[in-house]
C-alpha cells in the first residue's frame, strides 16, 4: 500500500499462525540449548566446548530472528511504517551478529583443534546462506525508499551504513516508487529463499554433528 493509505486487514488465521510459528522457535531453541547441555557438555568460549557455540548462534540466528524479521510487516501491519521498518532493521541486525559471533566459534574452534574449514556441504551451504543474507539485508535496507515528502535520513535506514547510497537512488525525481516497485518481489522472493536455505543448512549441520557422534 501507498504511504498514507489505509493498511489492508490483517488475514484471517495470522495470530494463531504467529503464535505457533514463536512456540515452534522457543521450542527449537529450547532443545538445541538442552542438547548441546546434556549430550555435548554445554558452552564455553575459550574451551573444548567453543564449537558448540556454533549450532546454538545459528538456529538462534539465522533461523529463529530471521524468521521473525520476516513476520514483521505482516504482524505490525496497522502500526507506522517507520516503526516496523526499525524494527525489521533490528531483527535482521541481531540475527547478522549472533550468526557471525556462530561463524567464529566454529573457524576458532577448528583452527585450535586442527581440523580444516569448509570441508563439507553443510559448510559450503551454511556459508552461502549468510553471504546471501548478508547482501540480502544489506541491499534491502539500502534500496527501502524514505516516505513521501521526506528526505532521506538515517533514521530512514537504521541498520545499513549505505543509507548514503539509497538517498543517491532517491535523488531522480519519480525514481523511489518506481525502485521500491521493481525491487520489492525480487526482496520478497529472496528473502524467503535464503531462509529457508537456512533453515536447511542448520538440519544439514546438526545431521552431521549426530553422524560424527555416532562414530
Amino acid at each position: 500500500a501507498m504511504d498514507g493509505a489505509p493498511p489492508p486487514a490483517s488475514p484471517a488465521g495470522l495470530s494463531a499462525f504467529v503464535a505457533v510459528s514463536q512456540l515452534l522457535g522457543l521450542t527449537l531453541l529450547v532443545t538445541t540449548g538442552a542438547w548441546l547441555g546434556r549430550y555435548r557438555g554445554g558452552v564455553a568460549w575459550h574451551s573444548p566446548l567453543q564449537f558448540n557455540a556454533h549450532p546454538l548462534c545459528m538456529v538462534l540466528g539465522m533461523v529463529f530472528l530471521q524468521g521473525d524479521a520476516l513476520l514483521v510487516y505482516r504482524v505490525f501491519r496497522n502500526e507506522a511504517k517507520r516503526s516496523t521498518k526499525a524494527l525489521h532493521a533490528l531483527l535482521h541486525g541481531l540475527a547478522l551478529v549472533i550468526a557471525l559471533v556462530g561463524i567464529i566459534a566454529v573457524f576458532e574452534s577448528h583452527r585450535t583443534k586442527g581440523i580444516p574449514n569448509m570441508y563439507s556441504l553443510h559448510s559450503w551451504c551454511g556459508m552461502a546462506a549468510f553471504v546471501l543474507y548478508l547482501l540480502q539485508v544489506r541491499a534491502g535496507e539500502t534500496l527501502a525508499p524514505p516516505s513521501r515528502g521526506k528526505k532521506c535520513s538515517t533514521s530512514d535506514n537504521p541498520v545499513s551504513p549505505q543509507w548514503l547510497l539509497g538517498c543517491g537512488f532517491f535523488l531522480f525525481p519519480g525514481a523511489s516508487f518506481s525502485l521500491r516497485g521493481r525491487y520489492k518481489p525480487q526482496h520478497i522472493f529472496f528473502g524467503i529463499s535464503v531462509f529457508v536455505l537456512s533453515i536447511a543448512s542448520c538440519l544439514l549441520g546438526i545431521t552431521e554433528m549426530l553422524l560424527f557422534k555416532l562414530r
